[in-house]
Parts: structure tokens; C-alpha cells; sequence
């Protein structure tokens, strides 16, 4: 074991001791305009070590923060859009300047590598830049009225107070895709983080609040409420609240999605994901390979694009296997902070358990693990949870390939013809992302088309996962049916209204209807 520039290395992989962890946090937090650890009630962990870097004070308790938030609303509401804009832009100013800082504490809450991280933040810059310019462009239709003299238009107003209920896997990008549009639609936002992920939340907040800060807003525009699924379940039950965007798994989507429409609210939800790809015949195994590696063990496993299913022509299935089970030996597994890692650590050790777990049952429903599912580094880190990604080749897509178990396990089937492999992709219950990888044309079309995918996103020569803000993002059966982001999902955080005008001296009723 040899130490390098401030970090411990054994056998190339890099770990920090406890004091540097916490240190690098606080000069995140500083630079980012936080306040440092200290011992507050809320716990800030590294799944790198597994330690504890410090405690976060408490935050605004819930009824509280809706009690602002909607105090807020009817002032915000009036504020015209391009200058909701000008707030969005200042944040994504903010964004950029400190792109590095909020990226670290990213790698240092959820244990993303450096590149994975930076993106997050891009996403987070990029969908400012995309909501600046919606802020000009909130647009209705005109409509042709059958009565003379009359025009009739829709047009869109803020919604409310939003709640957005992130995850831990992508800390500060899914509350970005939420806030940049509810903010620039007159909505202000409530921003409950994982319990897993507090500094990068307050992190964001205080770099919101910079861009805030000299433009006569009304104040508590975003406020980050920390706690357990208590203090969760409590804001999706408060009827002020207008919209809630919740991430996270299917079990609580259906808690959340129960207790708002009972109360006649409005919700986003993107839950959990069992995403595929179909290898063709005429794949480019190049793609293929390298597609397929960065869907299934980037982030660790631990997206909810992640690519969890591998559905391969069975006249390709022993080439594509053997190319993947070396490219995933080869993986360099260890802290994310070194250079060279391409794959961190699982977000607990529980999450190594339940991957374990996962494994053994595929084994007993007649699976075989071809590559990985071994921890790593046990030995330097032990109450952390390195694996490397596993390849398990399946008899079938048997119970445990139904299951969405969080972490990098990737199940390997076989097809004969391509309607056998279009059912297969469909027949689990979630639905959210999806690819192929072929250069028939035909295929390629039919797998977008109506009898194709089920699935929210659908791609061709690419991987499930890494969308664009630009589009849409969500899916469909049990991942909820929610969209963010690009595209039209504005329209999710705002109100409809159709106005009809009367220019006319005369009182015609639509449909001929002659009352007097």
C-alpha cells in the first residue's frame, strides 16, 4: 500500500483517509457557498469508505415550507416568464462556475466516478439553458370557434407549490430537470432529497440562492426539506401542495401516487426500470460491446436506465457473451476519486446484499454466473460495497429477471426471431427505456413502431441509458407514466385554461343550440 498525492492506493485503486473525506467535503461545501459539516441531526455518508463525514443541521419542517411556498406562489405566479427565466439563467451561471465543486460532492454522496459526476452537473447546465428558452416560449393555441365573431384560445398558467422527491442515484440532476421548468412556469419548488444525499442538495440550494440574491424576487422560491419517508409521506398527503415529482422505486411510486390522487392532486412519477437491449443478427459487435459495457455497469448499476437485460440472437450469443465477459473482467473497480476507476462502489452495503441475494436466486432458477458479482477491496474499505458487474446467462426470463434489483447484474437471454424477442423486451412489468442494436432497417423501425417497445424511450445502436434533456424522459407500466425534462413536459407543471372571446354583437350558442 503506497500513498499519492493525498490518497491511499492499493494495487492502483485510490482511497482517502477519513480526515481528507470530510475535508474535501467542507471545501465543496465552502466553495459552493454551504455551510460545513458539523454535528447536526441528519447523517452525511460515503459509500467509498462507508463512513460518516459529519451531520447536517436540520432544515424547514414540512407544513412549514408548504406554508412559504405558498405564500411565494401568489406572488411568483405574476412575475412575467422571461424574468422567472432570468433566474433559471443566473442558476445555470452559478452551475457553471462551480461545476467542479458540486460534482465532488456527487462522487462523494452516491459514489459516481469524476466523468459521471461532471455530467450530472452538465445535465443540471443544460436544462437551464433549455427552460431560459422555454421561459419565452409557454405557448397556446388559437382556435377556430364555430360561431361567427368569436375567437377561442387555451392558454397556460402556474400550477403551484411542486414537491420534488429525488433519489439518490442522481442527486442533483433529476431535482434540476423538476426546478428549471416548475421555476420558469411560475411554480415554486419543495425539494425533498435522499436521506442518502443531504450536502449535494444543500450544496445546489446555496448556489440557487446566490443566483437569487439581488433580483427582487419573493423569497423561499426553493427550499430543501431533509428527513426520513415520514417527512416525505407527509408533504405528498398536504393539499397546497400542487404537483409532486417523485423518483425513486416502484413500491414507493404507488404509495405516493395513491396518496396524491386521493386528495384530487396532480403527480410525475418515474419509478423503477427493467431495461433491455436485442442484439441482431447484424449488430456491429464493436457497438455492442462497448453500448452494452457502460449501460450495464455504469453508475455502479445503479440507474434506473441501466441496462439489466441483454436479449441476444442466439447465432451471436456465444461471440457477444465472450467479448462482454472480458470487457466486464477488465473493468478497473475501486474508489471514484482515482483517475482510472470506471466503477465505484454500490450506495451501502445492504445494496451488496440484496445484489448477492439476487445472484443466488438466479443460480437456483437455473442461471449461470458467467462473470462477476465478487466484492472487491473488503479488505481496505470494509464497510463499503465493491463488485464487480456480473454476467448471468439465463435458461429464460424466469421470476428474478422480472425483479429490478439495484445494482450491476446483467441477465443474458436468447431469441430465435425477432417477434420472440419483441415479446420478451415487453412481457416485464416496467417500462421505461429500451434499445436494439442492428443495421437492418426493418428491425430497427418495427422495434420503434407501435407493436414495438413498450417502453418510454426506445433506441437503435445505442444503450438504455444516458438520455438527453432535449427529450422526454419517462415510461410507461410500473415506472409510473411520468415525463421530465425536454420536449413537452412543460406542460406537466403547469394549468390549462380555455378562453372563449366574444367580439360580436350577437350571442350565438355553440352546437346551434337556440335558447330564448
Amino acid at each position: 500500500m503506497g500513498r499519492e498525492g493525498g490518497w491511499w492506493h492499493d494495487g492502483g485503486v485510490s482511497f482517502p483517509t477519513a480526515t481528507e473525506l470530510r475535508n474535501s467535503a467542507d471545501a465543496a461545501l465552502a466553495a459552493c457557498g454551504a455551510a460545513p459539516l458539523a454535528d447536526g441531526p441528519h447523517p452525511a455518508r460515503t459509500p467509498i469508505t462507508g463512513a460518516v463525514l459529519g451531520g447536517v443541521a436540520a432544515t424547514v419542517d414540512g407544513s412549514t415550507a408548504v406554508t412559504r411556498a405558498t405564500a411565494a406562489f401568489a406572488a411568483w405566479r405574476t412575475v412575467p416568464a422571461p424574468v422567472r427565466g432570468e433566474l433559471v439563467r443566473r442558476l445555470g451561471a452559478q452551475l457553471r462556475t462551480h461545476k467542479a465543486d458540486l460534482a465532488r460532492l456527487v462522487t462523494l454522496e452516491v459514489g459516481k466516478i469524476e466523468s459521471e459526476a461532471l455530467g450530472e452537473v452538465q445535465e443540471m447546465i443544460d436544462i437551464c439553458d433549455f427552460a431560459v428558452g422555454l421561459s419565452r416560449q409557454l405557448q397556446g393555441f388559437t382556435i377556430a370557434s364555430e360561431r361567427p365573431g368569436h375567437r377561442l384560445m387555451e392558454q397556460w398558467h402556474p400550477l403551484g407549490p411542486t414537491l420534488v422527491i429525488t433519489a439518490f442515484n442522481f442527486p442533483v440532476a433529476v431535482w434540476s430537470w423538476n426546478a428549471a421548468l416548475a421555476l420558469v412556469c411560475g411554480n415554486p419548488v419543495i425539494w425533498k432529497p435522499s436521506e442518502l444525499a443531504p450536502l449535494s442538495a444543500l450544496a445546489t440550494h446555496a448556489l440557487f440562492e446566490q443566483a437569487a440574491a439581488g433580483m427582487d424576487l419573493p423569497a423561499d422560491l426553493n427550499q430543501v426539506v431533509l428527513g426520513d419517508g415520514a417527512v416525505g409521506a407527509q408533504l405528498v398527503a398536504d393539499e397546497r401542495v400542487s404537483l409532486v415529482s417523485a423518483t425513486g422505486s416502484t413500491p414507493m411510486g404507488r404509495k405516493v401516487g395513491a396518496a396524491v390522487a386521493a386528495r384530487f392532486g396532480r403527480s410525475i412519477l418515474e419509478l423503477g426500470g427493467n431495461n433491455a437491449a436485442i442484439i441482431a443478427p447484424s449488430a456491429d459487435p464493436e457497438l455492442v460491446v462497448r453500448g452494452v459495457t457502460f449501460a450495464a455497469a455504469g453508475t455502479a448499476g445503479q440507474r434506473c436506465t441501466t441496462l439489466r437485460r441483454l436479449i441476444v440472437h442466439r447465432s451471436r450469443a456465444d461471440e457477444v457473451l465472450a467479448r462482454l465477459s472480458t470487457a466486464f473482467a477488465s473493468l478497473p473497480v475501486g474508489s471514484p476519486l482515482a483517475k482510472e476507476t470506471l466503477v465505484g462502489p454500490l450506495i451501502t452495503r445492504k445494496s451488496y446484499d440484496t445484489m448477492q441475494a439476487a445472484l443466488s436466486t438466479a443460480v437456483s432458477q437455473g442461471g449461470s454466473v458467467l462473470v462477476g458479482g465478487d466484492r472487491h477491496l473488503a479488505d481496505i474499505a470494509p464497510d463499503a460495497a465493491y463488485v464487480r458487474p456480473a454476467i448471468v446467462a439465463m435458461p429464460g426470463q424466469t421470476a428474478i429477471v422480472h425483479d429490478e434489483t439495484f445494482a450491476p447484474i446483467l441477465y443474458a437471454l436468447t431469441y430465435d426471431d425477432f417477434d420472440e424477442a419483441v415479446a420478451l423486451h415487453n412481457e416485464v412489468p416496467q417500462g421505461l427505456a429500451s434499445s436494439i442494436f442492428t443495421t437492418d432497417l426493418r428491425e430497427a423501425e418495427r422495434f420503434m413502431s407501435p407493436a414495438g417497445s413498450d417502453c418510454g424511450i426506445a433506441n437503435v445502436n445505442i444503450g438504455p441509458s444516458g438520455a438527453e434533456i432535449g427529450g422526454a424522459f419517462g415510461g410507461e407500466k410500473t415506472t409510473g407514466g411520468g415525463r421530465e425534462s425536454g420536449s413537452d413536459a412543460w406542460k406537466g407543471y403547469m394549468r390549462r385554461t380555455t378562453n372563449t372571446v366574444n367580439y360580436s354583437n350577437a350571442l350565438p350558442l355553440a352546437q346551434g343550440v337556440e335558447y330564448g
